[in-house]
């Protein structure tokens, strides 16, 4: 096997784990299960790496650490009330190459067009082109909507849901509430859901983000505009903000230029990318604003535990190109949230994260500096103080929300903020955890294989 194949392999291997396991947090992890490496040694030992590491390792692997395990009253394989089709039916589909078009028609659960859904697809002229992208200071992430796999998603939840939503809209205290989704999060389920929430109410006063995603065999411009399309067909509503959910290993600069395109027929309203590293968000900027289109926002990691974006510069890049940064994990997972202990540790792949945090008494000495912050500020909670950290480091949280109780306590960070004392004294604590997730550990693409653009620095 050629070097080039080999490491194309490799690409290849690290690039669809990302983006199969169907949302950002996931990438804790897989480096803490070690996956990386093992299916990566599959896949250049089968050539062809797309349908044999695909239809076969990815599969067997994912397999034998139990997470496509089905449980007995829930199959967390297949998706809710969707196409009814298996994640390793989708892979394997990625890996025969089947048409782009076919395959965004099978993620989102459409074996037939839905002519109903279609006719309410926004139109270019309803689309009010702008250069900026005003937001609140919190969003809503809605990863868990759906996501079976890592949340253990179950419709029968839906209408609790639908109460998260209602909260979130009608005790706003901003002029906007802002949802933020992906065509991946539970295979086109949570951007649905959202479509169904907001149908009683007036849209301005709801802003939606979601994203594309770059996995192959998407490679055109084209690809995103279709993408886009089907988005906008699941939610039955404009999209305020149109996002490339991680950097591939080649033809970004082709998605970039499909970002562009959607944008200019006035399927979205602004565009940006997430996880991507400062370099690669320097590129992206320079190459939309060719075409007189802004970039908006870069959705990365950020919290207490995950603090490389301050400091590798790609905050002062966002800064300095006029990039909004929105955060997401701003409760890593939970781990900031206080409610864990050794007897009763989160369930399913987070729990060897805890574990392992729980290894040194560094995390247990962040918590003690969170609560002495909270005390300070009457009812406030430990999910507070990390929200207001990630708003005080000049981003916009967006923490997920599955219940009323967690919509409740994340929205009323909003009415206090940290003081600079405290957040030097947040920094100091953080600063001594070093048994979390590493920028070296997420299986994103590092590099653009065409351009060597560099991709992902955190």
């Amino acid at each position: 096997m050629s070097v080039v194949t080999h490491q194309r392999s490799f690409d290849f291997g690290r690039y669809l784990i990302a983006s199969t396991m169907m949302g950002h947090g996931t990438c804790h992890f897989l480096a803490t299960m070690k996956l990386t490496a093992s299916i990566t040694a599959l896949a250049i030992a089968a050539f062809s790496p797309a349908q044999a590491f695909v239809g076969k390792s990815l599969s067997s692997t994912i397999q034998h650490h139990q997470l496509l395990s089905a449980t007995p009253k829930h199959d967390a394989d297949k998706d809710q009330e969707g196409a009814g089709e298996s994640r390793r039916d989708f892979v394997q589909k990625v890996a025969t190459g089947v048409p782009a078009a076919v395959i965004a028609a099978s993620t989102m659960g459409l074996s037939r067009p839905e002519p109903a859904v279609a006719a309410q697809a926004v139109s270019a002229a309803a689309v009010a082109k702008s250069s900026s992208l005003v937001l609140p200071p919190m969003g809503l992430g809605a990863w868990a909507w759906g996501d079976s796999l890592f949340w253990g998603y179950d419709a029968k939840n839906d209408e609790e849901l639908r109460k998260v939503f209602d909260y979130a809209v009608e005790q706003s205290k901003s002029k906007t509430t802002f949802f933020d989704t992906a065509e991946l999060y539970g295979l086109g389920r949570s951007e649905k859901l959202i479509g169904e929430f907001s149908k009683k109410y007036d849209q301005d006063k709801i802003q939606v983000a979601t994203k594309f995603a770059a996995f192959p065999p998407r490679s055109k411009p084209q690809d995103v505009v279709k993408a886009c399309e089907k988005s906008l067909q699941r939610l039955g509503r404009p999209i305020d903000l149109y996002q490339i959910h991680f950097p591939a290993p080649w033809c970004n600069e082709e998605f970039w230029d499909g970002l562009a395109t959607a944008y200019e027929n006035g399927l979205v309203k602004a565009v940006g990318v997430s996880n991507y590293g400062a370099d690669a968000t320097r590129a992206c900027h320079a190459a939309l604003a060719k075409r007189g289109v802004p970039l908006a926002s870069n959705q990365i990691q950020l919290s207490l535990l995950y603090r490389y974006p301050l400091e590798n510069s790609l905050m002062e890049t966002c800064e300095e190109l006029g990039v909004q940064v929105l955060s997401y994990s701003p409760l890593a997972l939970g781990m900031l949230t206080g409610k864990y202990t050794l007897d009763e540790p989160p369930k399913g792949p987070r729990k060897g994260l805890f574990k392992a945090l729980k290894s040194t008494p560094d995390y247990d000495n962040l918590l003690a500096a969170m609560k002495d912050v909270a005390s300070g500020h009457k009812d406030a909670t430990l999910s507070q103080v990390a929200l207001n950290w990630t708003r005080a480091k000049n981003s916009i949280p967006i923490p997920g929300a599955r219940t009323l109780s967690q919509v409740q306590q994340n929205f009323g960070a909003l009415d206090w903020n940290l003081s600079a004392s405290e957040v030097k004294a947040l920094d100091q604590a953080a600063a001594k955890v070093t048994t979390f997730s590493k920028p070296e550990d997420v299986p994103f693409p590092k590099e653009d294989r065409n351009t060597h653009l560099k991709l992902f620095d955190s």
